[in-house]
This record gives structure tokens, C-alpha cells and sequence, in this order.
């Protein structure tokens, strides 16, 4: 099979050669760019410093060189910058940054302003990502104060400094499509509940939820209407070209759900099942949602918004025992994840560890098809790049289905 047959094969719940491979196809499941420039050390591959399209997660772009050593089936389709400009990262480290993000130092730290002047992005002294803040409408008080923010609503997951025209990323997803045979993911975020924790902030958007509900349903109904919008466009010009579709919305903590299944029921799933829809319909691609923690009591509701697999499979986090994940829900939603746990095996564990790590989520999840193996979300700084590949080869070791 090709990487492109050997994914739709397996998104469509039938059996292919091998468990897929996904490295750096969506922004939650590929290398930090300090990450990235070590396991290219370590492979001897010439140096190359990374693109950072994730400004604040800090994720690299995996060029050509490095997923064909590790034979990845996946490549995304990224929203890009027109231009790009030399950096330098916490560890001294080249890369490239988009043109139009400009970190300055702010007493110690590294901030980023708007247009405007206002603070939007901050890196901590010794940090290592850039976190959001200043939300644009924290004093917002009811739904008839949002027409006045329409522009920072309707663009949100399109941010400003990723400046590429739309004919740009339709003539990479066709050749993408052409030039390659590997699966082409769209990666298009499309935040719901977290953009209202962006742009309200947290405990805002968390009150309004049970509070205020008139201005979070406002506010989710004008991002709801702009996303169908940019998707109409977007998938009119690119849809034919891609095989998977992936959108953000982290509904997890890693201890439980960051809302009550009720109030997600009441307050979020109307929005995702509007949107989803509208994706489905206008594309023969597969939905793929990313949602981190523990998001086993909204996995029904997901699959009833047509989500056809998850990602990042939290296997840490509260009830997310993936033999259970599968047994329960592997007919209906495919597992794009839980590959290996990040948060204390693949950074700090052994080489036998990972592979017995690897081992039983494989064994887990891959029975019948519907299972795309990365690591638990991206792989961090802190993971050596000798744990990277000991995962990538005891995957090797196990993906062959018999």
C-alpha cells in the first residue's frame, strides 16, 4: 500500500499492510523545534533550522529528509507565512519564524505585540513556549458589544503573521496531492470552546458558560457562521486534494472534563455538529478533532457530530485506559494517538520501557484497522532524541498486522 492507501484504508475501519505512522501531519502531533534539531543531530542529517509554524507551541515543519527516514504516511497542510526569518531558540539553536512575528525582549521575558501596540503572546525568562494573553474581549459584558470586535472573532485561528493567500495553499495542497503519496491533512483548528477561553479568557468564558449564557451563545454563533464561511472557501479549493480535515478543541483536563458533559451537551456540541456537518458535506476527507485530557465521557457526542478520529489519545489522563477506548467506541471513531505516553515514558523512560510502552498500544488499538500511531501530543524538549527513535523503531517492530 502506499502511506496515502495505507491511511484512508485504516480511517475507513478496514484492515491495511501496516498501522499507519503520522509524525508532524497536524500541529499536536510532531517535534518542538528544539526537539527537531537534536533527532536531526542524532540521524546525521545535514542542518536544516527549523520552520516554527506553531509560534506558540513551538512546532516545527518536518521537511522531506526527515519523514522519509522515519517513513511517516502523513503530510499536513498548513496555513504559512508569505516569508520567513532567522531566529534563534531557549537553547541556542537556529530556526526560522515567520516574518511577521517579531518576539522582543520586555523585562526578561519575550513579548510579542499587535498592531495596536497591546500584548498578545509572552515567553517567560527560561521559558520555553509562548503563552496568550491580553484576551481582546475580557470586558465584553453582553452579546451586543461583540459586533464591535467582528474582525478579532471572524478571524480567529487564522492568525495575522501566517499571511499566505488562499490560491497559495490550494496550489501546495495540489501538489502535495500529485507530487506525493502520502495522506494529506488539513490542518484547520477551528476552536470552539477554547477560542472563547482565548478571547474572553479562561474563567470568563468558562462563567459565561453557566452565567452568561446569552453572550457565550453569541459568541459561538458568530465563530460558528465564520468558520462555514472560511470552510466553504477553503474546501472549494483545496477539498478534492485532501484526505483528512483536523480540528481543535480541547475538551479534557488530565484529571476529568474541563466542563460537565451536560453543559458541553447544552453549551458546545450544537456549534461542533453545525460545523462538522458542513465540513462533512462539502468533503469526502475524514474529521479528525485533537482534543487532549480526559475526553471519554464526550467520545458518544463526537461521534454523533460525525468526528472519525481523535487524537491526541491522552493515556495518562483519567479514563483513558486504551483497551477500554477500544473495546467501546473503536467500531464507530478511529484512535489517531496514544502511541506512546509523553508525559513519563517517552522523556524519562528506558529503551525497554518505550518498547513495552509501544507494544501495548499497539496491541490496544490496532486490532481491525482504526489506529494511526504518534505519541501522546508533540514530542517535547525534554525528550532525548534516543527515546524518539527507540519509539519509531519498537514501532517498527510491531505495526505489521498478521
Amino acid at each position: 500500500m502506499t502511506p496515502r492507501e495505507r491511511l484512508i484504508t485504516t480511517l475507513e475501519h478496514r484492515l491495511p499492510d501496516r498501522v499507519p505512522l503520522d509524525i508532524g501531519g497536524t500541529e499536536s502531533s510532531g517535534l518542538t523545534a528544539i526537539a527537531y534539531n537534536r533527532l536531526r543531530s542524532l540521524l546525521k542529517l545535514p542542518p536544516s533550522p527549523p520552520q516554527i509554524f506553531d509560534v506558540y507551541q513551538q512546532v516545527a515543519k518536518i521537511p522531506h529528509d526527515l519523514r522519509a527516514v522515519l517513513e511517516v504516511d502523513t503530510v499536513p497542510l498548513l496555513i504559512e507565512p508569505r516569508r520567513w526569518r532567522r531566529f534563534t531558540l531557549p537553547d541556542g539553536s537556529p530556526c526560522e519564524i515567520p516574518e511577521k512575528w517579531n518576539p522582543l525582549p520586555d523585562d526578561g521575558d519575550l513579548v510579542v505585540r499587535n498592531e495596536q501596540g497591546r500584548i498578545i503572546a509572552r515567553m517567560p525568562a527560561a521559558g520555553l513556549y509562548f503563552e496568550p494573553v491580553n484576551p481582546p474581549l475580557a470586558q465584553v459584558s453582553s452579546p451586543a458589544e461583540l459586533g464591535r470586535h467582528k474582525a478579532v472573532i471572524e478571524s480567529y485561528d487564522w492568525p495575522s503573521f501566517a499571511d499566505e493567500s488562499l490560491e497559495q495553499i490550494a496550489a501546495r495542497a495540489k501538489q502535495l496531492f500529485e507530487q506525493t503519496d502520502l495522506g494529506v491533512v488539513a490542518n484547520l483548528q477551528l476552536h470552539l470552546l477554547a477560542a472563547g477561553q482565548m478571547l474572553r479568557g479562561y474563567e470568563n468564558f468558562l462563567i459565561d458558560l453557566l452565567v452568561n449564557k446569552p453572550l457565550a451563545h453569541a459568541l459561538l454563533e458568530m465563530l460558528t457562521d465564520a468558520y462555514i464561511r472560511r470552510c466553504r472557501e477553503y474546501l472549494g479549493r483545496c477539498g478534492r486534494y485532501i484526505q483528512v480535515v483536523l480540528v481543535n478543541d480541547d475538551l479534557g483536563t488530565q484529571t476529568g472534563p474541563m466542563i460537565s458533559p451536560a453543559s458541553y451537551k447544552e453549551m458546545i456540541f450544537p456549534y461542533q455538529k453545525r460545523l462538522f456537518g458542513f465540513i462533512k458535506r462539502n468533503t469526502d476527507a475524514h474529521l479528525l478533532l485533537h482534543s487532549c485530557g480526559s475526553v471519554y465521557r464526550f467520545i458518544p457526542h463526537l461521534i454523533e457530530a460525525g468526528v472519525d478520529a481523535l487524537n491526541p489519545v491522552q493515556v495518562s489522563a483519567a479514563e483513558m485506559d486504551t483497551k477500554t477506548l477500544k473495546r467501546q467506541f473503536g467500531k464507530d471513531i478511529c484512535f489517531w494517538g496514544g502511541g506512546c505516553d509523553t508525559q513519563h515514558v517517552l522523556n524519562a523512560g528506558t529503551p525497554r520501557q518505550i518498547e513495552q510502552e509501544v507494544a501495548r498500544r499497539i496491541d490496544d488499538l490496532s486490532a481491525g484497522g482504526g489506529f494511526i500511531f504518534t505519541q501522546v501530543h508533540n514530542v517535547q524538549p525534554d525528550v532525548p532524541p534516543q527515546n524518539v527513535m527507540a519509539m519509531i523503531e519498537a514501532f517498527r517492530k510491531y505495526r505489521q498486522y498478521t
